[in-house]
């Protein structure tokens, strides 16, 4: 599986049959998405930084809330959480996407803003690859994503949702999280390919630069 990041919570997943996009986003961000293709499109929370179905090609499956689905041989679990600490009354909720593809698990965090609870812990695990948020403004900082780290104990972590010099929005940079991590010169490389037999028995920071 490949995997590929267009800044902020937007990924690609490629799979062997399938093509997967998570949090489309529009285009006040300063980022460029284009019109990807996709089988299948997640949606973390509604938000037009998170929810740009309408900028997608092809005909996707778009899910958009908690559940099981299984689309093309991927099998899905949506996980209710929250956007802030108050139980979603200042933020709202919050999808976390549980996704198998190609014997691979990679776990989305969405715009998660709490540490998730013993039970939540237990529909998000075993966990291969997690997508992170570790640039605050309403999810998830650095501290708070390296404890969720420990919780969850995937084999590749890939941060998400922080400043870069080519972003709008004021989030902190992945500078604080990759310090904390100690892979504070991390270099960032173009995608990640993964599979079953490749995956780290030590738990892997892996940073991703985004796509243009």
């Amino acid at each position: 599986m490949e995997i590929t990041w267009f800044g902020y919570s937007c990924f690609r997943l490629k799979g062997k049959e399938v093509v997967i996009i998570t949090d489309p986003f529009g285009k006040s961000l300063g980022y460029n998405l284009g019109k990807q293709a996709a089988d299948i499109v997640t949606v973390s929370h509604s938000h037009p930084n998170h929810s740009n179905v309408e900028g997608m090609g092809g005909k996707p499956r778009v899910l958009e809330g908690p559940g099981e689905y299984e689309i093309a041989g991927v099998f899905v679990s949506g996980i209710a959480t929250c956007h802030d600490k108050a139980g979603g009354k200042e933020r709202g909720k919050n999808t976390v996407y549980l996704l198998e593809i190609d014997e691979v698990t990679v776990c989305h965090l969405g715009d998660l803003g709490h540490i998730p609870s013993t039970e939540q812990v237990e529909e998000m695990t075993p966990v291969d690859v997690l997508l992170v948020p570790v640039g605050g403004g309403g999810t998830l900082g650095a501290s708070e994503a390296m404890e969720v780290i420990g919780l969850l104990d995937p084999k590749i972590v890939i941060p998400m949702h922080y400043r870069t010099e080519d972003m709008t929005l004021e989030l902190e940079t992945a500078e604080r999280f990759l310090k904390e991590t100690g892979h504070k010169e991390l270099s960032p490389q173009p995608r990640l390919v993964v599979s079953p037999s490749g995956l780290p028995e030590v738990t892997q920071i892996v940073l991703l630069d985004h796509r243009r």
